[in-house]
């Protein structure tokens, strides 16, 4: 357990910005897992909405520190080279 006042203090944050993380982490997966969900499906359409909606979210993550912002890059770049590739 931490001693110091400065110490107490920045277990604290740890706590409230791990929180933060959690929930800025989901959304990124959550997003990621719907455009995939969509590509499975097949529907091109359903495809390039879910990944508009998702290429923002996850540069947001990476802005924000939780995703290193090469990961968030080439997350997007997958997805839409995907989305891309389907006939329809």
């Amino acid at each position: 357990m931490a001693n110091t006042k400065s110490a107490k203090k920045a277990a604290r944050q740890a706590v409230r910005r791990t929180e933060v993380n959690k929930s800025r982490t989901t959304r990124a997966r959550t997003a990621v897992r719907q455009v995939e969900e969509a590509i499975a499906s097949g529907k091109k359409d359903e495809a390039a909405k879910a990944l508009k909606a998702a290429a923002p979210v996850l540069a947001r993550t990476a802005q924000k520190g939780v995703l290193h912002k090469k990961t968030a890059s080439r997350k997007v770049s997958r997805l839409s080279a995907r989305v891309k590739a389907m006939a329809n």
